[in-house]
């Protein structure tokens, strides 16, 4: 069982729905779920399954149809065991950032804070995505006013950037100063990019958004928050 922090029901959804018939009920199948989810795998309509059942389909198909890697060398779709900063608690229709580093590499997962668990968007408020690129640029140049706390006034006194936005990505992860929780992830990678500090050392910046966000049952071995 995972004690998940977010879970993107859109991504889910939109992914379930392109599992081939055929293909799902194999997965419901080989992964064991209850029998009523194996039923109602190859009928209609689909959404008879809950959320978690249709999340845990999709990342059977993605195991068994993609090259999901580790965070450190990602493909399309990676997973990763890391200590993540959350900023995006506060507005239900903002977006969300998760960031963390590991040795050398910095992860910076980007989505939608109505996609938080125990923390949704009211039913008749119009949901927005931050699921992309767009939106990340847009939050690097433009923190949220309520975001400002959880820098303590280091993103603040920050100058406009003209070098590219993995400098500005691992700026931000670095500012970012609320208390990292060890998670797990799965999530869709949207660009990878180098930074050289002044010390020479090289960096890995990886942005993704992200399938679901869990509390991790692992312990950090040596990893930098």
């Amino acid at each position: 069982m995972r004690y998940y922090l977010y879970v993107s029901t859109v991504k889910v959804d939109m992914l379930y729905e392109q599992i081939p018939p055929k293909l799902l009920l194999r997965l419901a199948v080989e992964a064991r779920l209850d029998l009523k989810v194996v039923s109602v795998a190859v009928q209609s309509p689909r959404a008879d399954t809950s959320t978690y059942d249709r999340l845990d389909l999709v990342e059977a198909y993605l195991d068994r149809e993609f090259d999901v890697s580790w965070m450190s060398e990602p493909a399309a779709w990676f997973r990763g065991d890391l200590g993540l900063r959350i900023a995006g608690y506060g507005e239900a229709n903002g977006p969300t950032l998760m960031t963390g580093r590991d040795g050398d590499t910095v992860v910076a997962l980007i989505g939608s804070a109505h996609h938080l668990i125990g923390y949704q968007a009211s039913s008749d408020m119009n949901k927005v995505s931050y699921s992309g690129l767009p939106s990340m640029f847009r939050l690097l140049q433009d923190i949220p006013p309520e975001w400002e706390y959880q820098f303590n006034g280091r993103w603040r006194a920050r100058m406009p950037s003209r070098e590219s936005v993995t400098h500005d990505v691992l700026h931000f992860a670095e500012s970012l100063t609320v208390p990292p929780m060890y998670c797990e992830f799965l999530a869709r990678q949207l660009m990878r990019g180098t930074v050289t500090r002044e010390d020479g050392r090289e960096l890995t910046i990886v942005v993704g958004t992200p399938l679901y966000v869990a509390m991790s049952d692992q312990t950090p071995e040596g990893g930098e928050a």
